[in-house]
């Protein structure tokens, strides 16, 4: 696997305030989302679902579609 470029947020706030991500998570979303939209701003969303979690994992990239900001279970996601 390539390492998963990241931000400097997603590195020091999300991870820390969400150690139980895993970063094979982001990357399988990123390259094989059950879900990808468009947010207004330009970053993307990418959706999985998690087992593990039993939710849906929201992944966040820049505009760039590749590079993590952050990464959160979406309660509010609608498959």
């Amino acid at each position: 696997m390539n390492e998963l470029a990241t931000t400097e947020y997603f590195r020091n706030d999300v991870l820390l305030k969400r150690p139980y991500i895993k970063l094979e998570w982001c990357q399988t979303a990123l390259s094989k989302p059950f879900r990808r939209e468009i947010q207004d701003d330009g970053r993307i969303r990418h959706w999985i679902f998690i087992a593990e979690l039993n939710k849906y994992l929201r992944v966040v990239t820049l505009d760039d579609g590749v590079t993590v900001h952050n990464a959160f279970p979406d309660r509010r996601f609608k498959p």
